[in-house]
């Protein structure tokens, strides 16, 4: 697989990249044995990145990654997340949280070191200096390798990086998605790289959308506006202008879908993650296919089609 290079701090990973989120959390039930499966195929095909988080399960998402890559720890980079609290899921960077958090982390995950360590959401009680400041205190231990923040905006992103270089800004992008493109000059200028996660919409454009009643209640899609029954039937019609696009090339939708972002940028790198190793070959097919300048200016068009935002407002 293609290498790509996330930041100017020496992070190269394979172009699509894996969410291991689903393996425990939000998307119905899950089988261990299914997503380890999953996560060793996507290796297999040459996924080197796998991205998980503390709140994916609170532990149990960083032990299961880390069990099904223990064979081949060398040989892959893992990110994961801290910044949330289990009680009420409000945001929690203090410092003495993130250390708690972190070390961790490095227990469930099975390792001396976490390659990728992302704050997960930004935390107005405090300072990013402040934040970054304790992570980076990993970095100079050998603990952690590279820093990223996850789901915030352009200033906390300049401020962090003036404390110690941001390798990876991961933010929600996908043809459904496109609020982060406006943070796109702020990156480039500080040199900052990106992933991309739900990059297949939270299954919109997996190939199967299905309305909101065809989910468990705790589907992470009943909270999305996508699903919404004002907006379902426009966002469907949108799907089937996209397969028609996605047939002309002998490809499924999920590969046109990644294939495009992977043409937005050389240093952008989805996460989509799937508890199928079926799925997951079809998703890591996306990184050989290649489409035309026509092909870009459709789905662009398209995208704008888009009815409602990422998460309801009530969220």
């Amino acid at each position: 697989m293609q290498q790509r290079t996330l930041g100017t701090q020496g992070l190269t990973v394979g172009s699509i990249g894996y969410g291991a989120m689903g393996t425990v959390f939000a998307y119905g039930p899950a089988d261990d044995t299914e997503s380890i499966a999953a996560i060793r195929r996507a290796h297999d095909l040459g996924v080197t990145h796998f991205d998980t988080a503390e709140m994916y399960g609170w532990g149990a998402g960083e032990r299961l990654l880390g069990a099904a890559l223990a064979p081949v720890r060398d040989e892959v980079t893992i990110a994961t997340k801290f910044g949330f609290t289990a009680d009420d899921w409000a945001p929690d960077s203090r410092p003495e949280h993130i250390r708690e958090v972190v070390d961790q982390s490095l227990r469930n995950l099975g390792t001396d070191s976490i390659d990728l360590l992302y704050q997960h959401v930004h935390d107005p009680a405090v300072p990013i200096e402040d934040v970054v400041g304790v992570m980076a205190e990993y970095v100079q231990a050998g603990k952690v390798k590279y820093l990223g923040l996850s789901n915030t905006d352009g200033d906390q992103l300049r401020r962090a990086h003036a404390v110690h270089p941001i390798s990876a800004f991961q933010t929600e992008y996908s043809v459904f998605a496109r609020e982060s493109e406006e943070l796109f000059p702020l990156v480039d200028e500080l040199g900052i790289g990106l992933v991309a996660y739900s990059p297949l919409a939270r299954g919109f454009l997996g190939g199967a959308v299905q309305p909101r009643s065809a989910y468990p209640e705790d589907d992470i899609r009943h909270m999305l506006e996508w699903w919404a029954p004002e907006h379902f039937d426009q966002n469907v019609a949108v799907v089937r202008a996209l397969t028609a696009i996605a047939d002309e090339h002998g490809v499924s939708l999920s590969q046109l879908s990644l294939a495009w972002i992977l043409a937005q940028r050389d240093d952008v790198v989805p996460i989509p993650g799937s508890k199928n190793p079926d799925r997951v070959a079809q998703n890591v097919a996306a990184a050989g296919v290649v489409l035309t300048a026509d092909d870009l200016t459709r789905i662009d068009a398209l995208s704008r089609d888009v009815r409602g935002k990422r998460i309801e407002s009530r969220v």
